[in-house]
């Protein structure tokens, strides 16, 4: 630095002495929180002023916004850490990275780009209006890269003939421009928090769509002649073997995407125009959601909570896939997990790693399933278990036995309600005085979309809907749409519940073989309170919508 802010502006006739001691006595009331540039902006600079103060006082030249480039220099800098940290990549030249800054005390992020990209780094000045303007406009227009992009890769691709078709494939997933196209669709699905990522070959055309919030949306539609190379990227990363194109295969994709270390587990299977791709996205660093998060209110979590501390006996999450089944039993776990108790899991696979947890993957070519991992498990002094879904007669005998000998164990079923649970495991095989001894209790659960906060609103309801949901004063919330939701009005999800809790009355009715309806009119008169009671609890309290808790409950309904 060559001078001090100040001095320099007043040299230069931007401000007076009265200015600079007014700003001064400002910072000073307020604790020195803010900088003097911001405050002298605040009562007296013209922002072009300030930037000219700056330059001359770090020796940085200024960029014009209109010099800006439209394409970056260097792959996977994501925009979000653009905006953060207000910097752009601008060229490479020389071997030296040209980076443009409107922030130049921060030079700890140049540092960052440095020791990523192994460049040393070159700063410029722009404004930060105008850096801000060119990060929105390039990341909005991600369309018009993809459609680049696509253009590029359609040029390269030939269509090989007879035997040389493998070794072109396998030399095409490794093109820049397909690495690029895949890195770009991941990215892109990243970015807009989908949860999995849908490659499908149609006669015509290749199908890109993504999973958000629980919902498909179409994204991409590539031509159809790119299917074969942009599927064989995916498998050679993926690990699978790219000449088996018969049969389906699983794989694993691990790295860093965007700004985020991610897990993806690939699945293909053959259709009749080519492998369909589904990639399943686990965020490694996202941080576990707590059940108060998921959705739980202080009444149920309280009942919960006293069933998940109990010494022995069995709980079961029930719900279809997707519904956020496993999310729970991770923040369940997370919630009991102490030095004094042994916890192990058998999952498939390991979604979370979850610490001083002993977590296995079952690995059925090799002999390891939930049935013969859960034998083992036993033998290890567990106080607590949790089996990743009871699928068969074997592994639901092994569960309830484990849970009759001093174990508390936790699972999953593939049923609509919680009463259902209970007729499932009797219909596996299991005998009824079994489930009738060790089940604690059954929760059902769904996930609903949870209004966007940004474009929420307040709205009046039809009279019908207002009756038929018990919504005397007739008022609901909605999303408008806006730019945050993409237009959708609902960002992010939280789950509703059924938690039906075991006690001597249902005891007994399992006893006596009871149907699923006797069963439910017992639980609710007990105070269980339905899936739909919970979701339209959620509609008053602001959460979600009308329309969503009858999109996940019509079967109840």
């Amino acid at each position: 630095m060559s001078n001090r802010l100040g001095e320099i502006l007043i040299n230069l006739g931007f401000i007076t002495d009265k200015d600079l001691e007014r700003a001064l006595k400002i910072q000073k009331e307020e604790g020195y929180q803010r900088r003097l540039g911001d405050i002298l902006r605040e009562i007296v600079l013209e922002e072009d002023q300030l930037m000219r103060a700056l330059s001359v006082q770090f020796d940085i030249p200024i960029l014009s916004g209109e010099e800006l480039p439209h394409e970056l220099p260097i792959e996977r800098i994501s925009y979000e850490f653009m905006r953060e940290n207000l910097v752009f990549p601008l060229r490479i030249e020389n071997g030296l990275l040209h980076v443009a800054i409107a922030d130049p005390l921060r030079m700890d992020v140049l540092e960052v780009l440095e020791n990523t990209y192994g460049y040393e780094t070159v700063p410029h000045l722009v404004r930060r209006s105008e850096l801000m303007d060119h990060i929105e406009k390039l990341s909005a227009s991600r369309e018009e890269v993809m459609k680049r992009v696509i253009g590029d890769v359609e040029d390269e691709i030939v269509q090989p003939e007879g035997s040389a078709e493998l070794d072109h494939l396998r030399g095409l997933a490794q093109e820049k421009g397909i690495i690029q196209l895949v890195n770009l669709i991941i990215d892109n699905a990243v970015r807009d928090r989908a949860s999995d990522i849908h490659v499908e070959p149609e006669e015509k055309r290749l199908r890109v769509r993504y999973r958000i919030d629980g919902l498909l949306y179409e994204k991409e539609l590539l031509p159809s002649r790119m299917s074969a190379a942009v599927i064989s990227r995916i498998k050679l990363l993926a690990g699978m073997n790219i000449a088996e194109r018969r049969l389906p295969q699983d794989g694993r994709i691990e790295g860093r995407f965007g700004d985020r270390e991610l897990d993806i587990r690939v699945s293909t299977i053959p259709t009749v125009h080519g492998e369909s791709i589904v990639m399943r996205i686990l965020d490694r660093e996202a941080s576990f959601i707590t059940l108060e998060k998921l959705g739980f209110d202080s009444e149920l979590l309280e009942e919960y909570n006293g069933l998940i501390h109990q010494p022995y006996g069995m709980v079961l999450i029930t719900g279809p896939t997707g519904s956020g089944k496993s999310t729970t039993l991770y923040a369940s776990l997370d919630r009991i997990n102490s030095a004094d108790r042994k916890i192990i899991t058998i999952e498939e696979p390991v979604e979370y790693l979850m610490a001083g947890i002993n977590q296995i993957s079952v690995r059925p070519r090799i002999g390891l399933t939930f049935a013969s991992g859960l034998r083992h498990i036993v033998r290890q002094d567990p106080d607590i278990i949790m089996v990743g879904e009871i699928r068969d007669l074997e592994t639901a005998s092994i569960s309830i036995h484990a849970a009759l000998t001093g174990h508390l164990l936790f699972s999953t079923l593939h049923t609509n309600d919680a009463p259902g649970a209970v007729t499932r495991l009797i219909d596996m095989g299991v005998e009824n005085y079994l489930v009738s001894s060790t089940l604690l209790a059954v929760m059902a659960q769904r996930l609903v979309r949870k209004i966007c906060p940004a474009c929420k609103e307040e709205y009046i309801l039809g009279e019908d809907l207002a009756s038929e949901f018990s919504i005397p004063e007739k008022k609901a919330w909605r999303g408008r749409g806006c730019e945050e939701c993409s237009g959708t009005g609902y960002r992010g999800r939280i789950a509703i519940f059924e938690l039906l809790v075991v006690n001597d009355r249902i005891r007994e009715m399992i006893m006596e073989k009871a149907t699923v309806r006797e069963l439910r009119e017992v639980a609710v008169e007990s105070g269980m309170r339905s899936l739909r009671d919970d979701g339209i609890r959620k509609v008053k309290m602001g959460i979600t919508t009308i329309d969503e808790v009858i999109r996940v409950t019509q079967v109840e309904l």
